[in-house]
């Protein structure tokens, strides 16, 4: 069997070319944590702005789910496009998250602010499905869990406290009909910022091998990041297609989609409506509420995932985190609801910001974070995969932008977050059973990738008839 020459990039140590990338790629999801987040800051100023007066009517979830209807859209189509380079439409991403955060400047009322959101959940979708396939195809089997987290996952929880930290900035400053629409269209800053660095990207040698089967680019790529050389008849392009690995795999990839989903309808609940409906009951106002989220929860969170998620592997981690996740809402609702007007803010805080806590160090760095699809899938299929997993959490979370408010406003706040913490405990259980750890193995591995493809297959067919 000829020798697997992508171990080269899989024991490469860490150095410049993965924390260049680590920034070129997690920029964009840094902007994905801010367009999404900011609306739920704004959220309140937007409905005035546009005279409406329910936070729990059918306006409100439109406008907060709008972009990710939008990232549906975008990470199907960039899913598809993927597996025609993984480089080829990397920075148009972002230029659409550019564009559509400066138009919302413009919306002279919430149909336009609507479709301009929808436009840029586009390049969010896409944004999801690239940025961390692309890093993940370049990363080192050690440390492919942290640089995805990293990147992936406390990038994004950056992006919301910026937007917090903008919000707080402006309040009172300006007026908050002009507040709303600066803070959104902030976004566009840093999406901006990395698009030329994005278009200098190598394409991935996994693609160019694998998928294109083009020998001598894959091998330069191979080299250019790990500095060894690989003989480029080491190279096959996989003849096998989506059907194959579905008909062999199909059970982990409905599982990683499923997962995400599941997440995203508790974690969007949170990040939609948290600034709006849960402040509003703790006596906060969105964007300290944001910010306390934020920095006493969410990046501690992150920081625990960094240290343990290549060390103790993604699957310990996750079932860990939805059961924290399910138990810390469960306790803030019997809080509020036993104790109602005299619950103490500042318990009650922690009760539901723990639940941000254990969200971060679990799913929110390993389902959330795109690593299952890309560890999962093997390299001809993992853009479709990919794109399927991320489009599967972008509707759970649309969903959630309906459900959530509703339970909330009919049946109240307990009752809303013990329908999170359910969701939650149920996919503790789903990663349990349906999930194998993937810590520390080369992606051809982890992914359970058929190296012997067609070209492979005939070489050695050649190999014996000369004998």
């Amino acid at each position: 069997m000829l020798d697997d020459p992508y171990e080269n990039l899989d024991s490469k140590k860490l150095g410049f070319f993965h924390w260049k990338s680590l920034i070129t790629t997690g920029m964009g999801v840094f902007t994905d944590g801010y367009d999404l987040s900011s609306i739920g800051i704004v959220l309140p100023l937007v409905l005035v702005s546009f005279g409406i007066k329910s936070l729990t009517g059918i306006e409100s979830s439109l406008l907060a789910g709008s972009a990710l209807i939008g990232a549906v859209v975008g990470a199907l189509i960039f899913g598809i496009l993927s597996n025609g380079g993984r480089k080829r439409f990397y920075g148009l991403d972002v230029t659409i998250m550019a564009v559509a955060a400066v138009l919302q400047i413009f919306a002279a009322n919430p149909l336009e602010l609507i479709l301009i959101r929808t436009v840029l959940g586009v390049g969010v979708g896409a944004d999801y499905v690239l940025s961390p396939m692309i890093m993940g195809e370049h990363a080192n089997s050690r440390d492919r869990g942290k640089i995805i987290a990293l990147g992936f996952g406390l990038l994004w929880g950056f992006g919301a406290t910026v937007a917090a930290v903008v919000y707080l900035g402006l309040h009172g400053v300006v007026s908050d009909s002009i507040l709303w629409r600066v803070v959104l269209a902030a976004g566009s800053i840093p999406a901006v910022a990395v698009i030329y660095l994005r278009r200098k990207m190598p394409e991935t040698a996994r693609y160019l091998g694998r998928i294109k089967g083009d020998k001598e680019g894959a091998a330069e790529v191979i080299q250019e990041i790990s500095g060894k050389s690989v003989d480029p008849d080491t190279i096959v392009r996989d003849g096998n297609g989506l059907r194959y690995y579905l008909r062999k795999q199909w059970k982990v990839f409905l599982a990683a989609s499923v997962l995400w989903f599941l997440f995203d309808m508790v974690a969007y609940s949170g990040i939609l409506f948290g600034p709006s409906l849960i402040a509003g009951s703790l006596g906060l106002n969105s964007g300290d509420f944001q910010l306390l989220m934020e920095g006493l929860f969410v990046v501690p969170g992150g920081l625990i995932a960094l240290s343990l998620i290549d060390r103790k592997g993604r699957k310990p981690l996750q079932i860990a985190g939805f059961v924290g996740m399910a138990a810390a809402l469960v306790s803030f609702g019997m809080y509020k609801h036993l104790t109602g007007v005299l619950a103490i803010p500042a318990i009650a805080l922690a009760l539901y910001g723990s639940q941000n806590l254990f969200q971060q160090a679990g799913p929110g760095s390993v389902s959330a974070s795109g690593m299952l699809g890309i560890e999962l899938a093997p390299t001809k299929i993992r853009g479709t995969i990919q794109a399927l997993t991320v489009a599967s959490g972008r509707m759970g979370a649309t969903v959630s932008t309906f459900i959530f408010p509703y339970l909330f406003g009919v049946y109240g706040e307990s009752f809303a977050v013990y329908f999170l913490g359910s969701i939650a405990l149920v996919a503790s259980i789903v990663t349990l059973v349906g999930i194998p750890e993937t810590a520390r193995k080369g992606l051809e591995k982890s992914s359970n990738e058929t190296m012997q493809g067609s070209e492979i297959t005939q070489k050695a067919a050649e190999a014996g008839g000369g004998q």
